[in-house]
C-alpha cells in the first residue's frame, strides 16, 4: 500500500488517553480521522523483557455486534474499522517503542480487543500487508474468533494467507467456552460453526511446522465442560485447549458468571475435565495473566469505555491510573 498515505493517516490518529503501567500493560483510547473511538493494548509478561516477548491487542470494529455474556465490549456497535484504522493502532505502538525495526523474538499481534475479526474483511488485508510494512522477524499474528456462520470465504482466504506468509508463525484460536450447544448459544449469541465444522477446518489449517489450533474456554463454574465432547470431535495432534479465568467484567457480574480458575491457576469445579483431556493426549494450558491487568482493564473482555460510562464501579477491576495520574 501507499506508505505515504498510511503515515498521513497515522498523523491524524489521535491517542486521547492512556491507562496502565508501562511494565505490565497499557490501554490506549484513540480517535481516528473518520471518527471511530478505538481501544488497543500493549502488554509484556514480567520478568520477560519486551525484546523477548511483546503483545499488541488491536480492535477490528468500533464496538461489537456479538455480545458475549462475559464481554464488556458488546454494548454497542457502530461499524467495522478500515484497514488504515487497524494498521494505525499497530504502527502507533511500533513507532513509539522501536521505530522502523522491531527486534522482538516473539512479537504477537492479536486481533482481539474489540470486535469479531471474522466479520471484517479488512483484517485479511492487514494480514496480507503486515510482512511488507513491518521489519519484524518475530512477527506472529493471532486471530481469536467465535467462527460466525456465513463467513466461509473469509476463513478460506485466511487459510491461504497463512500458508503463503505465516507457516509456523500464526496462532489460530476458536473461542467456545462451553461444550453444551444450547449453553454455548447463550454465551455467544450469534449463529456460528458447530464443533464438527471447526474440527474439519482445523485439520486443514494445521500443516507441518504450524502451531496447533487453540480451543479457548473462559471457564466459569456455571459453564458445561465435558471432556468427552472435545475428545469426540477434535484431534489432539491438531488442537490444544486453553483455559482462562472469567475476568471481572460488568457483563460477567450482571450474568452471574463466576470464574472456575483461581488466582494461582487452579481449576476448581472442572478439574476432572482438565485431567481427562490430558489423559487423552491433549495439551491443556491454564493461562492466568498478571492480576494487575484486571485493574488496568487490559484483559480479555474488559472495556475501558464501558467502565468510564458506568454509574456503578466494580470491585477489583478497572482501578487504573491514567497518564495524568487521575
Amino acid at each position: 500500500m501507499d506508505m505515504g498515505s498510511l503515515m498521513n493517516d497515522l498523523k491524524e490518529f489521535k491517542v486521547i488517553e492512556s491507562y496502565g503501567r508501562e511494565d505490565i500493560a497499557m490501554v490506549y483510547l484513540a480517535e481516528s480521522k473518520d471518527g471511530a473511538l478505538i481501544e488497543f493494548v500493549e502488554s509484556v509478561q514480567p520478568p520477560i523483557p519486551r525484546e523477548k516477548k511483546w503483545v499488541l491487542i488491536v480492535s477490528t470494529m468500533d464496538g461489537c455486534p456479538v455480545g458475549c455474556m462475559m464481554c464488556d465490549a458488546g454494548g454497542y456497535y457502530r461499524r467495522k474499522l478500515s484497514k488504515e484504522e487497524i494498521l494505525s493502532q499497530i504502527l502507533y505502538l511500533t513507532n513509539k517503542r522501536f521505530g522502523s525495526y522491531i527486534p522482538v523474538e516473539k512479537f504477537k499481534i492479536q486481533f482481539a480487543r474489540v470486535g469479531e475479526p471474522a466479520l471484517n474483511d479488512t483484517v485479511l488485508d492487514v494480514l496480507e500487508e503486515l510482512p511488507s510494512i513491518l521489519n519484524a522477524p518475530g512477527l506472529m499474528p493471532s486471530i481469536s474468533t467465535v467462527a460466525p456462520i456465513g463467513r466461509d470465504s473469509w476463513f478460506e482466504r485466511l487459510l491461504e494467507i497463512k500458508n503463503r506468509l505465516y507457516v509456523g508463525r500464526f496462532q489460530m484460536q476458536f473461542s467456545i467456552h462451553s461444550t453444551d450447544a444450547e449453553q454455548r448459544d447463550k454465551i455467544i449469541p450469534v449463529k456460528k460453526w458447530n464443533f464438527e465444522r471447526m474440527a474439519s477446518y482445523g485439520e486443514r489449517f494445521v500443516c507441518e511446522g504450524d502451531r496447533k489450533v487453540t480451543l479457548n474456554f473462559a471457564l466459569a463454574q456455571e459453564n458445561v465442560a465435558d471432556a468427552d465432547v472435545i475428545i469426540k470431535y477434535f484431534n489432539p495432534e491438531k488442537f490444544l485447549i486453553k483455559i482462562t479465568p472469567v475476568n471481572p467484567t460488568y457483563r460477567a457480574v450482571e450474568n452471574g458468571l463466576n470464574s472456575d480458575v483461581d488466582d494461582n491457576g487452579l481449576v476448581l469445579k472442572h478439574r476432572t475435565f482438565v485431567e481427562k483431556l490430558r489423559e487423552n493426549g491433549f495439551e491443556v494450558i491454564i493461562s492466568v495473566g498478571e492480576l494487575e491487568e484486571n485493574k488496568i482493564g487490559s484483559n480479555c473482555g474488559q472495556y475501558v469505555q464501558r467502565h468510564l460510562a458506568a454509574q456503578r464501579k466494580l470491585d477489583g477491576a478497572y482501578l487504573f491510573v491514567n497518564a495524568k495520574g487521575e
